[in-house]
């Protein structure tokens, strides 16, 4: 798994997202690749951001308990699947801003480095390692540049 703390692995990633175009067809699931970079945003605006109201009682405790294995574990995501109320972008967005957005969060992630994630407390699943960070940051975007064949 690429580290997404680490400048030279991110670069791949980086490139990948470069290599969209606003027309790049979906090879499975619904959204447009505009929508995909706003959806892939989210998670980085839960991560860096306080624009997003945070879950509390029982939904915050389903969430740790079975959401966060399936988000922070190695497994990949299967294709298709429910994506939360929260990630769901319905109006057409800015490809470019929303490229742009992204990889900004990206190389902000980096310049704020591993250990300012590790044990931090995340939007829905409480405290998390820098290694689940990790996984949660790389295996989202590699499963939405993979839906778009970059």
């Amino acid at each position: 798994m690429i580290n997404m703390f680490d400048m030279n692995e991110t670069n791949a990633v980086i490139q990948r997202i470069n290599s969209l175009k606003p027309d790049s067809p979906a090879l499975w699931g619904k959204m447009s690749v505009d929508k995909m970079l706003a959806h892939c945003n989210v998670a980085y605006e839960m991560a860096l951001e306080d624009t997003h109201p945070k879950p509390t009682g029982l939904k915050k405790t389903m969430l740790k308990l079975f959401v966060k294995p399936i988000v922070v574990g190695k497994k990949p995501y299967k294709r298709n699947s429910r994506t939360a109320p929260e990630f769901l972008i319905t109006d057409s967005k800015n490809f470019e801003l929303e490229k742009v957005r992204l990889i900004n969060y990206i190389l902000k992630t980096i310049t704020l480095g591993e250990d300012y994630f590790d044990n931090r407390e995340s939007h829905s699943f409480g405290k998390l390692t820098k290694t689940e960070w990790n996984t949660m940051f790389y295996k989202h975007l590699d499963h939405h540049l993979n839906q778009f064949g970059v």
